[in-house]
């Protein structure tokens, strides 16, 4: 009897110890990551062929206490290496984990690889060929903190690789994980299954060969073990060709049917060839589908519905996901009660998006990523079909109902506003609700949703849940298609933070601002290019600036300037640190017909730059940052400590008659009157003038005076 390790995904460790013990395995016993026990030779053929759900089977040689690299060396030269294969034999070593003195995974290879080597030639034979491509034999280490174990990996390579699947579509499951959630959701071989998300075909196949007795091994051309010398090439061929004769007839007497549907059709093309492949095509029905179009197959009376839906992290596919989880939860719920669904995820919130109550749950891992299979019975309660509709509209239950209603009473007021006003984007909420912390923009047919951060009194899972139900809500009550729904995580950002780039793709729309057409991008950066609060600050700038020499400083991209050269100033001067925003300044300019000498951009640190230049204006606009320490500028800047220290410099540019327009967003701003009149100068406050409609509810951000040299100052 030898000793073995049989290593499996974290939380598939009892269902592997049970298929093992199937096998003839005894003293099986469970290990973190992984299975012991100990088994004949030919019983260890027989697990290495017909284990579903171990990556890899290790014959252990040895085990022994390791604090250093010199124990490593000497626990591995004690072995008598060349008692198992010879030295024409082509190995690599895998080693895996570290320890304090151990830190290198690679340097443990190589002095395990180092001692084995020493181990032929010190018996006076060949080095053995070190070949990581195409190794005879993988050698297998294992450190958890001061222990090792050393053995030989029984097939070679990862017993996933089954042989059936040559192309496989975006985030493929392993095949071991996939046997091992089809074992996990309750089907058994007497009951249909279906995947309305089947890529290529993975759970459905693995599902196929066990119900018709297929070795999952069967495929696999090359052994670890056929190298060995002790191999038992006719005990292996026996069992082998045993395996065979079972996977011939068993196809013929699985009575039940494998649906698979997929929106891909070249994914779907690849299911099909995998299928072939495996010989279980003739038990597979692959159609077309839509997960959220779902309808249950004619001869499908009730059975086991499994998938794994995509739950991407990356930002901006989560208001999609959540009308996919959304829909298949009603899909199920209408057209197949009384059956089971077992749904495999990293995220429960998506999870929580199909309204359905899970009777059990199993936490597994998939490589990094912390999982659940919930399994779920499959009642009709929640949904409803519309009475008189088509068949398949569904009366939808409504998600957050305070914030819903609020956001319906919002949009009631605010559309007939924005169409008077000529406004293509505008914000419909704003944190009305403090448990809904978030504030939702509209941008012709599109939605941005912006969640600012938590306080931290609020739990991070009951807050990733509110944004969940916000995007529901959101997408339920204005009926926007969730592909143009745009999720932004931001926190409460300082100075230019806020301009952070996300991506590179360059997706830009132009909308309209009384008459102004503006281009705004609300896919790359953290903001669209727009500050929505400006409004009507901009629409004034524009009534001023008339026959005026205009300049804009802190101008992000541009868009006070243009509604300055659009009301007719008679130039314009356009100052930002960003030449991005710069270029986009100008593109906006371009758009409403905006060329010319006359229209000046200037790439450069503001506060520097006001010291500097000499020439003057007649109208000034400055929205500076609350806060700045960006690694461009010399300077650290706060609002509220420095405004004098601008409005020292904007009075040298001030021509008499002139006037500044300043804006910020800091809350609970005090403008430092006496300070002002220290310059010479005046503020006229016009907050409450220039705050539009749709930030009502936000006075405390918005705050802009006009200040004008004080009568009788020069």
């Amino acid at each position: 009897m030898n000793q073995y390790l049989a290593i499996t995904s974290r939380g598939l460790e009892n269902l592997l110890a049970d298929e093992l013990s199937q096998l003839g395995a005894s003293h099986v016993k469970v290990v973190h990551a992984g299975v012991r026990f100990s088994a004949d030779q030919h019983t260890a053929y027989r697990c290495c062929l017909w284990t579903r759900v171990a990556s890899r089977i290790i014959q252990v040689l040895s085990e022994f206490n390791v604090r250093n690299d010199l124990d490593l060396y000497l626990g591995a030269t004690a072995i008598n290496w060349d008692q198992y294969f010879n030295s024409s034999t082509r190995i690599v070593v895998d080693f895996n984990g570290t320890n304090r003195e151990i830190r290198n995974s690679q340097y443990g290879a190589m002095k395990v690889k180092d001692a084995i080597v020493d181990r032929f030639v010190k018996g006076n034979q060949p080095r053995p060929t070190i070949d990581r491509e195409r190794p005879d034999l993988r050698i297998h280490v294992r450190l958890s903190n001061d222990k090792a174990i050393v053995g030989l990996d029984m097939a070679g390579s990862g017993l996933h690789q089954r042989g059936y699947r040559t192309e496989a579509g975006q985030a493929p499951l392993r095949e071991t994980h996939a046997a091992a959630l089809v074992m996990k959701s309750g089907w058994t071989p007497e009951q249909p299954l279906l995947d309305p998300m089947c890529g290529s075909g993975t759970l459905l196949i693995e599902a196929a060969m066990i119900a018709a007795e297929i070795a999952p091994g069967l495929k696999r051309k090359h052994w670890g073990f056929e190298v060995l010398k002790d191999f038992d090439a006719p005990a292996w061929h026996e069992i082998h060709a045993e395996a065979s004769v079972k996977a011939r007839r068993g196809v013929g007497k699985v009575t039940t049917r494998f649906y698979g549907r997929e929106m891909d059709r070249r994914v779907l093309s690849i299911a099909r060839d995998n299928a072939g492949r495996a010989g279980v095509i003739e038990l597979m029905d692959f159609k077309y589908g839509d997960a959220t179009q779902l309808v249950r197959p004619k001869d499908f009376e009730t059975g086991v519905i499994l998938c794994n839906p995509p739950y991407g992290e990356r930002l901006g596919t989560t208001p999609e996901l959540i009308a996919l989880y959304t829909e298949l939860g009603n899909r199920l719920k209408l057209a197949f009660a009384g059956s089971t669904a077992a749904i495999y995820s990293s995220s429960n919130e998506l999870l929580s998006c199909m309204r359905m109550r899970a009777d059990k749950q199993f936490k597994l891992r998939n490589g990094a990523l912390d999982c659940v299979l919930k399994t779920y019975k499959i009642t009709a309660g929640g949904v409803k079909q519309v009475e008189g509709a088509q068949e398949g509209q569904l009366e939808e239950q409504q998600v957050a109902p305070d914030f819903a209603n609020r956001l319906k009473k919002n949009l009631s007021k605010l559309d007939k506003w924005a169409k008077k006003e000529q406004l293509e984007c505008y914000r419909v909420y704003d944190a009305d609700l403090p448990e809904y912390n978030a504030a939702v923009d509209k941008y012709k047919d599109y939605i941005v949703i912006q969640e600012y951060a938590a306080p931290k009194s609020v739990p991070e899972e009951k807050a990733r849940r509110r944004l969940m139900d916000i995007m529901r809500a959101t997408i339920q009550v204005t009926g926007v298609d969730s592909d143009k729904v745009v999720l932004k995580v931001r926190e409460r950002q300082k100075g230019k933070s806020q301009y952070q780039k996300l991506s590179s793709a360059a997706r830009y729309m132009t909308v309209n601002e009384y008459g102004v057409k503006l281009q705004v991008n609300l896919f790359d950066y953290l903001d669209t290019g727009l500050f929505l609060d400006h409004k009507i600050t901009r629409r004034r700038l524009g009534e001023m600036a008339n026959g005026k020499d205009f300049l804009n400083l802190f101008a992000y991209t541009g868009s006070a300037t243009v509604h300055a050269a659009c009301g007719g100033a008679k130039s314009t001067t356009t100052v930002d640190m960003s030449n991005t925003y710069l270029r986009w300044a100008q593109e906006n300019m371009a758009l409403n017909g905006q060329v010319g000498r006359q229209h000046e951009y200037i790439q450069a640190d503001c506060l520097q730059w006001l010291q500097e230049v000499d020439d003057t204006f007649d109208l000034i606009f400055i929205d500076p940052p609350t806060f700045s320490n960006s690694k461009r500028m010399k300077q650290s800047f706060d609002v509220q400590r420095d405004h004098i220290m601008l409005m020292e410099n904007l009075k040298r540019m001030l021509r008499p008659g002139g006037q500044i327009v300043f804006s910020n967003n800091k809350r609970h701003f005090k403008m430092d009157d006496a300070g002002l009149l220290a310059l010479g100068l005046e503020a006229k406050n016009i907050s409450s003038e220039t705050l539009p409609q749709d930030f009502a509810r936000n006075k405390h951000i918005h705050n802009c005076w006009i200040i004008t040299h004080q009568e009788g100052a020069h």
